[in-house]
This record gives C-alpha cells, structure tokens and sequence, in this order.
C-alpha cells in the first residue's frame, strides 16, 4: 500500500460489528490466572492514581485470582522524587500503591519522558530500584530487553521492550533554558536500534510476538503521531509482522487499525496523570478521552485477548487477535 495512503486510512467499524454483549462485562471470566494488566501513565500521587489501583484491586478480587504480572508503560514518577533509590514515594506510589496481595507478579517496566525529564538521572534511579531493593516485584533490568512468556522454552508471547525516548521524540530543547532535555544518547540509540533488528530476525517460537514502549507510534491523543518513532520503528513493525505495539504517553485509552498493516496499535495512558481529550478522530476502531482506567492482557495459544477498562470497571473496548493476525471485536 502506498505509504501516504496507510497514513491516512484505517478500519472503519460499526458499533453493530462489536457483538453482542460490548461494553456490559464487569470483568473477565476465563480461567483465572491467565491474565496481565497494564496501565500507563499512573504515577502522579494523587486522587486519580488511587482510584485506578482500587479499580484494579477490586478487578481481581471479582476474578479471583491475580494477574500473572503488572505491565508499567512508562512515566511511572511524575515531578521531584527527594532522596532518589530512597525516596518515600517508591513504597507510596508503588509497593504499597499495588501490593503483592493482589498483584505478586513480577511489574515489568518500561521508561516515560517524565522518568528521564523531571528529576536529573531519573532514569537511572529506576534502573537501580531493583538491585538495592532485593525482592522487589519492580522489574527494570535494562532500558530494552526481552520477554518469553511463560517461558523462553515454551513461550506465547515474546515481547520486546524498549525506550522510546529518542532524541527526536524526547530530546527536544526546552523552551525556557535552551538545553536539550535528557533521552536517550546517540550511541544507546544505534545500540538499541541493532538489537531489536536482532531480535526481530530471530527465528519466532512464540504464536505472538509483541513490542512494548511509552511513546504510541501512531495516536489520537493531544500528543499526536510520533514522528521518528513512525520513521524508524514502523517499517520493522510491519516487515516483521509484530502483532501489538503496547504503549502510553497520551492519557486516554486507544485502539488503532490501519488497512494492510499486520500491528495493532494499543495505548494505555489512563492511569492516573491528568486525563486529556481525543485530538482527532476518524481513526479506529476504539478510543476514548477524558477517562482514567486500565488494560487487561488475556494471553491464549489460539487467541490474544485485550480490553480496555475504566475506574468503575467498565469494559470500554475489547478485541482478540489470532497468530495469524485474524482479528475479533467485541471479545
């Protein structure tokens, strides 16, 4: 398809091809266990952070059994962090925030521009949280890496997680001072552009294989299209056929389609910073503004299952996709 084209288009869906029973679910109710949640975004400390933890808590006590793991999509701290790896807020806004009473699994994480911009080597603190806090269910082992899920011997999902603070997309010289904000270096980007080529090229075990980041490639929100993401990220995408691009940054809740292209493009930012309107519309099939809430990741050998949920525990949106890139509203 041409490339003009595929940006300008995408699937069109009547609320009749969402199926019977859309948005009336409380929660899921397949076998218990099988599930992740994920959220974006989250980490103001306030009011609204609180309310999606309770929504998430109370989430899986109606399941009745725990996510097999938190997936943290960036900005995870927002504003001044005092006393870095020892600060107060890594109990408030995290351990006790989502306590290993219903969420034991390991919190995979990947890195926001506000975990780089708003405290001075932010980014770096994340990174050590773990090593100086033996333990923890906070998992950072660097700023890409890789999941085989359950296991690299027998996986479902290989996801490729990676910061998506690139120079041309977080890096951005700052208003008032002049001096370009921090990102990531030149030479992280080239390190980390030759391994996720690697990684893509790797003979695939796994039915599903997803990338994970902050950043959306492609979005309605006030943040709009990442432009050097799409330059540089977008081509391997499709070349390679990954079946979601997880991600946050916009704060709202988003499905996106395009014609012809093998990715869904899902954005979780809704989990607590200040929650914002749709930029544009036209684009689907799902997305919705000015909402606070979260994801669930339903992992099965014949299908992948995602729902977007709000703070009441409404289901918003939902859709399955199979390894063959077969898609399904309404799941």
């Amino acid at each position: 398809m041409n490339r003009r084209r595929f940006l300008t288009e995408s699937f069109c869906f009547s609320a009749a091809a969402l199926g019977p029973g859309f948005a009336s679910s409380a929660f899921s109710k397949e076998t218990p266990g099988r599930y992740f949640l994920a959220l974006g975004d989250f980490g103001s400390d306030d009011g609204n952070q609180q309310a999606v933890a309770r929504a998430m808590k109370r989430f899986v006590d109606d399941v009745g059994a725990p996510p097999e793991g938190l997936w943290l999509l960036g900005d995870n701290f927002y504003s001044e962090m005092k006393g870095g790896l020892r600060s107060e807020r890594w109990q408030t806004g995290f351990e006790e925030m989502y306590p290993s009473s219903h969420f034991p699994g390991p919190c995979r994480v990947v890195l926001g521009n506000h975990d780089y911009h708003d405290n001075r080597g932010g980014d770096l603190v994340q990174l050590g949280y773990a090593e100086s806090r033996p333990g923890t269910r906070w998992t950072l082992p660097a700023k890409w890496y890789r999941v085989d899920h359950p296991s690299p011997e027998a996986p479902l999902v290989t996801f490729l997680c990676l910061d998506s603070n690139l120079r041309s997309v977080s890096g951005h010289r700052d208003l008032g001072t002049g001096i370009a904000r921090a990102s990531l270096t030149g030479k992280e980007e080239a390190a980390q552009m030759a391994w996720l080529k690697a990684e893509l090229a790797k003979p695939r075990k796994a039915p599903y294989i997803a990338v994970v980041a902050h950043h959306p490639v492609f979005s309605n929100g006030t943040h709009g299209d990442s432009a050097g993401i799409v330059k540089d990220w977008e081509p391997l995408l499709r070349e390679h056929g990954v079946h979601f691009y997880f991600c946050g940054h916009d704060h709202d809740l988003q499905h996106l389609e395009f014609g012809g292209h093998p990715t869904s493009f899902v954005i979780s930012g809704a989990g607590g910073a200040q929650a914002r309107k749709l930029k544009r519309t036209g684009r689907g099939p799902f997305g919705r503004g000015e909402v606070y809430g979260f994801s669930e990741w339903r992992i099965e050998p014949d299908r992948f299952v995602v729902r977007h949920y709000d703070v009441e525990r409404k289901l918003l949106h939902s859709f399955s996709k199979s390894p063959d890139g077969t898609l399904t509203l309404g799941a």
